[in-house]
């Protein structure tokens, strides 16, 4: 029963850390607009339908810094925006062509899977990273934390919940190591109490002990 309950609170704790976990990284990287990276990793959330089927609107993809150089025809790679209707935003198209600049710098061919057009030239310096991988847990969780009834349902009550219960049964514990300690109090003093009973009975039989030697002693003065 200890180690099933023990298995529990390890399960517990492990996906109560791993929601907090993830929500605390989405929640970094949009109060942060995607200027911080952890270990080189950025998440981002695609908000047009240019990459579908590949990549459809609310999902969240990782993306890790790369040499500019390692980059590749055909990876998807996300950069920052410079000109026109681009500007200041972060794009997520696929790689189509290479070539150096004469500035000595590397610049991408990029384009959106579903766009006709090609996207205005894109300078290695813009670029933030490859994508690694699209997050289904993380974009699952980024629509209900973007839904205020589902981020209240189905974040904070299960949260409060779990925190509820841990902390239920670590006062039942306490509630338990108290009680024992009681217990080994009220043992120590039935204990002492025997010990006094079993002092106070062998007091008695001395004395009785006693009262019999004097009176044998008194018989043989008195036939003497």
């Amino acid at each position: 029963m200890k180690t099933f309950k023990f298995v529990i609170s390890v399960i517990k704790f492990i996906l109560t850390a791993l929601i907090i976990v993830i929500i605390g990284v989405i929640l970094i990287q949009r109060f942060s607009n995607n200027n911080m990276s952890l270990a080189g990793y950025r998440i981002f959330t695609v908000v047009t339908e240019s990459m579908v089927p590949k990549y459809k609107v609310g999902d969240v993809i990782l993306v890790k810094e790369e040499e500019k150089t390692n980059i590749q025809i055909g990876d998807d790679v996300t950069y920052m925006g410079k000109v026109g209707s681009y500007a200041d935003k972060f794009i997520t198209h696929q790689v189509i062509g290479i070539e150096k600049g004469k500035d000595g710098l590397l610049k991408f061919h990029t384009k959106g899977i579903a766009n006709e057009d090609e996207d205005p030239l894109v300078s290695e310096e813009q670029i933030y990273g490859v994508v690694q991988a699209k997050l289904q847990v993380v974009t699952f969780l980024n629509g209900i934390i973007n839904n205020m009834y589902g981020m209240y349902f189905l974040i904070v009550i299960p949260l409060a919940i779990i925190m509820f219960t841990e902390f239920r049964a670590f006062k039942e514990d306490k509630n338990d190591y108290d009680e024992d300690d009681e217990d080994d109090e009220d043992d120590e003093d039935s204990e002492d109490e025997e010990t006094e009973e079993n002092d106070d009975n062998r007091k008695t039989i001395d004395k009785k002990a006693k009262k019999r030697k004097e009176k044998r002693a008194k018989r043989r003065r008195r036939y003497e």
